[in-house]
């Protein structure tokens, strides 16, 4: 576990785990009135909290997978990457995939955030990679077929 600052100017709980085994805590929506997300659109979700990271960690924003199956919301740049020196208000960039409107409410659960550590890198500058079963196969090189 990891200690992390936080200002919330919502009148939303703090993000919580919802199960013992959680991997992401929700997101609530912080909105003076409600958004209409028309098909296709998109809208930039104000949440009132701000944190601040420990160095090595960020915390990704990621859809909640009720909105993406019941209605075709999503995140639209998920993950969503909050920085460590990012010191704004968190804000949820959605988008509606589905067919119908989506009205999104003050208080609405519209997100869910994970933080995780990570590593920089040192390039190693190289001529050459070492060799690989899958070598340069890509986009579909795996194939579909299970087994």
């Amino acid at each position: 576990m990891c200690n992390v600052k936080i200002i919330n100017q919502s009148s939303h709980p703090n993000p919580v785990y919802q199960t013992d085994l959680s991997a992401g805590m929700d997101l609530h929506a912080n909105i003076e009135e409600s958004i209409s997300l028309i098909p296709g659109g998109r809208a930039l979700i104000p949440t009132g909290l701000f944190i601040e990271l420990p160095e090595g960690h960020e915390a990704q924003i990621r859809p909640r997978s009720g909105l993406a199956l019941k209605h075709g919301i999503t995140v639209l740049n998920s993950p969503g990457t909050i920085d460590a020196d990012y010191r704004g208000e968190l804000k949820v960039l959605l988008i509606n995939h589905g067919q119908e409107p989506f009205e999104i409410q003050n208080g609405e659960r519209i997100a869910q955030m994970i933080v995780a550590k990570y590593e920089r890198v040192i390039w190693e500058i190289s001529k050459e990679l070492n060799n690989t079963e899958r070598g340069a196969g890509g986009y579909g090189s795996t194939g579909v077929k299970p087994y």
